[in-house]
Order: structure tokens, then sequence, then C-alpha cells
């Protein structure tokens, strides 16, 4: 008997950034819905967008 798959695979990834303001480096998740600030400035480093996020920092690794 064959078994029957319901969930999807995600279709979100994890992205670390590294902020232009302080060099600090935050992972952030790619379907966020609000913006993200840097922990240490305060600086955006993402804002939502239709889908996906926007960066407006660096991306160093995506996993």
């Amino acid at each position: 008997m064959k078994r029957m798959q319901f969930a999807k695979e995600p279709s979100g990834f994890f992205v670390r950034v590294k902020c232009e303001g302080c060099g600090n480096e935050q992972i952030i998740f790619s379907c966020a819905t609000r913006a993200l600030k840097c922990l240490g400035c305060d600086q955006v480093l993402a804002e939502p967008g239709p889908g996906k996020i926007s960066l407006r920092s660096r991306p160093t690794e995506t996993f």
C-alpha cells in the first residue's frame, strides 16, 4: 500500500544577513511579514514584499 503525502515542502528559507551600519549578523526568515531591524543599531535589514522579503543589506549565507 502506498503512503499519501499531504504536506508540501516549505517555500521559505533562512538567510544570514550582515548589517552595513554596525557589522552585526542576524538570521532572518525569507517570508517575514514585517520589517526586520538590526538588533545593534536599529537599521532596517529587510522589508516585507509580495511573498518574499526584499533585502536592504548584504546576504552572507542561505540555508
